[in-house]
């Protein structure tokens, strides 16, 4: 879950007002805002997947689709969205990817077949692919030079946030008023931040366009290229286990629906904690930010497999699961810009790719597993892939300590 910067013109906004200056703020938390609700939408159906499946009659594994079919464009649109739209003002640019974001929660809620579901699905990719490649970068141009850390960080923010804590939400939401209730809820949510930004935001010209050939340069670097083979052990051993974490709360845990979705709020709140402990970990030493959380995420995953019924044991599980992956995001963008430090666009770019595909193949992956094999094949399959990460970093990521 892990944006780029899109290039945007510097605006000299040293020398503004206060009053400009405090509306530039509103709008870098107008974005935070948009970043939390694409980032609940794209993963609203892994805390409703058994509800959605029941209700469109299609199998739990069919229904993981949603979480792929997103993540695969997204993989696509980020870079290309990045290179197309060249020197377009990025205000446009941001407000038409929230207006789409809310046509695709208003379409999810009304869905009246799995195919329509899809189809908006398809449409989320494109702002999953947008959101990640230019939010960030808009917000550092909206303040000045000594505070454009803090504004990404408040952007960020609104990522992790809404990937530990908007999904357990959406699925109490959910438990309590339905499936459809969570994606109407979050259009709502959508249209107050296109209104917010298209009267916070001023014209944001980009300063130059990036070139496809600027994508390669990642790919190059040694660095870059070990912290991408983790990244994508990580990210689809994650999403094969966790897109099925509601029914192996139910199936595996025995749990009760009631119980299931305080778990989903425990494993949000103990996301945000580690991705604090996140933080401090990369500014201590980068590599360990990483291998700690993929060893944690690893050990929690096979746990989950041989663990019988139960409430203790799923209380375990959940805990470290949430702590582990909480960790991950800040990580995973600080390895990518000391990676490639004089092209971070494009290494964040192919990073938006690379997190995408992973997801997209680990949601696939998991459903066949549980179809196939059950629900716990699909934590033993994430389990391995996260420790293949830890082995990875740890055999070669030598040289990336500190940030």
């Amino acid at each position: 879950m892990n944006p780029s910067a899109s290039t945007t013109a510097t605006h000299g906004l040293a020398g503004k007002s206060p009053p400009t200056l405090a509306r530039n703020w509103l709008a870098v938390g107008s974005i935070a805002v948009g970043t939390f609700a694409m980032v609940t939408t794209e993963f609203l159906p892994v805390g409703l997947l058994t509800d959605i499946a029941a209700d469109l009659n299609v199998s739990v594994g069919h229904a993981g689709l949603m979480v792929t079919v997103p993540g695969l464009v997204a993989a696509v649109a980020g870079p290309a969205l990045i290179v197309a739209s060249g020197r377009l003002d990025r205000r446009l640019v941001m407000i038409a990817l929230t207006l789409l974001l809310t046509l695709v929660n208003l379409v999810g809620a009304l869905a009246p077949s799995f195919g329509v579901m899809l189809a908006a699905r398809v449409l989320l990719g494109i702002c999953v692919g947008g959101f990640w490649t230019f939010a960030p970068g808009i917000g550092t141009q909206l303040v000045p030079a000594a505070s454009q850390a803090r504004a990404m960080a408040i952007i960020l923010a609104g990522v992790s946030v809404g990937t530990v804590a908007g999904v357990p939400a959406g699925a109490l939401l959910g438990s309590l008023a339905g499936w459809r209730s969570a994606f109407a809820t979050t259009a709502v949510l959508a249209a107050l931040v296109t209104l917010a930004q298209w009267w916070l935001l001023p014209a944001l010209p980009a300063a130059r366009a990036l070139r496809a050939a600027d994508l390669l340069k990642p790919l190059r670097l040694p660095m870059a290229q070990v912290g991408l083979v983790a990244i994508a052990f990580l990210i689809l051993g994650h999403f094969a286990a966790y897109t099925y974490l509601k029914a192996l709360l139910e199936k595996v845990f025995g749990l009760e629906p009631a119980m299931v979705a305080v778990l989903r709020l425990v494993f949000g709140v103990v996301g945000i904690a580690g991705n604090f402990i996140g933080g401090k970990l990369v500014a201590w030493n980068l590599r360990l930010a990483l291998i700690a959380p993929a060893a944690l995420l690893g050990m929690a995953l096979l746990a989950a497999a041989i663990s019988g019924p139960g409430a203790v044991s799923a209380d375990m599980v959940v805990a470290a699961w949430g702590l582990a992956f909480g960790a991950l995001p800040v990580a995973l963008t600080a390895w990518m810009i000391q990676a490639v430090p004089d092209a971070p666009d494009a290494g964040q770019a192919v990073l938006v790719s690379v997190f995408q595909i992973a997801l997209a193949s680990g949601a696939l992956l998991g459903g066949w597993a549980v179809d196939g094999y059950g629900v716990p094949s699909a934590m033993v399959l994430g389990g391995a892939m996260a420790w293949a990460a830890a082995g990875v970093l740890g055999l070669f990521g030598r040289q990336q300590s500190r940030m």
